[in-house]
């Protein structure tokens, strides 16, 4: 990756503790532009993010009020806060993780996110995304976008290209909790890659580990 390609802007949308590719995306670039005027998206990261069981993948699903119509533009999508979804992640992140090297030492701080109440998935998306950010020691220079524009010229273009399912061909390995039961899983939340890796994670997603 050159200088220049470096310091190319890349625009994405929002999701939820983003698999490791959107992080390996995002190093690649010095500042990142997230869309807030998309019309939401199924089947996507925007609301879900997959973890490691002990069984094989699991997923992690906010609930939405209106926002499973596509119809819907994604800085208008809002939470459903009727059944107690913060507390069912934390709990499955507690009981797949607990036993994981690093889990301990971001517990107190990933617990209290946790427990902030959100109305908008956005804002619920963007203070994951912060926290995350602050944990790998990055600090993007971060803008959102002010219209959706469908062509978006000198910039990378990057919305709607990691999706679940799809995982890019130098995405890294390294030792996940569970895989002598179940083999290594792509495609994960960057959360598995921090409990397993702890400091070591910002050079696993370069290669450099």
């Amino acid at each position: 990756m050159t200088e220049n390609a470096k310091s190319d802007v890349l625009l994405i949308e929002s999701q939820y503790f983003p698999p490791i590719d959107f992080y390996k995306t995002l190093i690649e670039h010095d500042k990142l532009k997230i869309e807030k005027y998309e019309h939401y998206q199924k089947v996507s990261f925007r609301n879900r993010c997959y973890v490691a069981g002990p069984n094989g993948r699991m997923i992690l699903s906010v609930p939405l009020t209106k926002g499973k119509n596509q119809r819907t533009v994604m800085k208008d999508v809002k939470i459903s806060n009727e059944e107690k979804w913060q507390a069912l992640h934390w709990k499955t992140l507690v009981s797949a993780y607990r036993r994981s090297p690093w889990f301990e030492y971001y517990e107190a701080d990933l617990e209290g996110l946790f427990e902030q109440p959100f109305n908008f998935l956005l804002d619920w998306n963007i203070a994951c995304f912060e926290w995350v950010n602050s944990r790998l020691s990055i600090q993007p220079a971060v803008t959102f976008t002010e219209s959706y524009e469908k062509v978006v010229p000198g910039i990378t273009d990057a919305r709607d290209t990691i999706l679940p399912g799809i995982i890019r061909a130098d995405a890294p390995q390294y030792t996940q909790v569970f895989q002598e039961r179940t083999g290594f899983i792509p495609g994960l939340s960057i959360l598995d890659l921090l409990f397993c890796e702890g400091k070591q994670a910002l050079a696993v997603i370069k290669g450099e580990k």
